[in-house]
């Protein structure tokens, strides 16, 4: 685990999304992961190894806990906040799905594909409700 000079720990993901593979949509979907241990609902993300770069880390988790490996595009906002009383910095970006397959795992117990406002919706931490707003931006997408 990496932590900062001040001890903060630094993890980052990826607000990973797709075209729905519905022939007649192809509507924009975002893969949010189920957590059993927290019974939470967040974007791939995770602590970085030691040495580890951000990017790298954030490919790495978001293959761990969803199955699917990406291509990263834009760098969303950070986000800063508290765990177990420790602060805990998370580094984003916007990431393309490309292939692969879930398998429940024991920190992942299952994902959903959404459109963004179900995204919204069902994510756990108002915090991460930011980065769907960031990823239409970056992809230059309206909010319906």
């Amino acid at each position: 685990m990496t932590t900062t000079d001040d001890d903060t720990i630094q993890a980052a993901g990826c607000v990973l999304w797709r075209h729905s593979p519905a022939r007649v949509s192809g509507e924009l979907e975002i893969c949010l992961v189920h957590r059993p241990k927290y019974d939470d609902w967040s974007h791939p993300k995770g602590k970085l190894k030691r040495g580890e770069e951000h990017l790298a880390a954030a490919l790495r988790e978001v293959e761990e806990e969803s199955g699917f490996r990406c291509v990263p595009g834009t760098r969303l906002p950070s986000v800063l906040y508290y765990a177990n009383g420790r602060r805990k910095e998370v580094s984003y970006w916007a990431a393309k799905a490309a292939d692969g397959r879930f398998t429940p795992n024991r920190e992942v117990d299952r994902i959903a594909w959404l459109s963004p406002d179900a995204a919204r919706t069902r994510l756990t931490q108002p915090r991460d409700r930011d980065l769907v707003d960031a990823l239409l931006s970056a992809l230059h997408l309206a909010r319906h």
